[in-house]
């Protein structure tokens, strides 16, 4: 199964019940396991999670800390780039130059790079002397 399959395999899966906006997730990480993840909405906008978040979650409890490749599926017009937070918790797990498929349900996709969705990303070193 491709990384993006498994996206659009667990995109079905999403609890989207307000805004109808399904997202699903897929990483890889460097020892080649794969971890899936997808948006659960609440009432309470605030309080849902997306579904890169959660593919995140889902690698972290199973011990591994590095994303090789990231896949994020949902049926819009355009392919479907991360929202600004969960770009920064991609960029904690994976260096500037691992690749991100950005992709439509209608099969259209384009790729990309951690850097490239996050310039300037907070790092770690920025914390060094504190």
């Amino acid at each position: 199964m491709t990384l993006l399959s498994a996206a659009a395999k667990v995109r079905e899966n999403a609890h989207a019940p307000y805004s109808q906006f399904k997202v699903g997730a897929a990483i890889r990480t460097v020892s080649g396991r794969v971890f899936t993840g997808c948006n659960v909405e609440n009432v309470a906008y605030p309080e849902g999670t997306c579904a890169e978040a959660g593919a995140i979650a889902a690698m972290v409890a199973a011990g591994e800390r590095e994303i090789a490749e990231a896949a994020v599926i949902a049926d819009s017009p355009d392919p479907v780039p991360p929202c600004g937070g969960c770009r920064q918790k991609l960029a904690e797990f994976a260096g500037p130059d691992v690749p991100v498929t950005l992709a439509t349900s209608a099969g259209a996709s384009t790729t990309t790079t951690v850097g490239a969705l996050l310039p300037g990303a907070f790092t770690a070193s920025h914390m060094e002397g504190s």
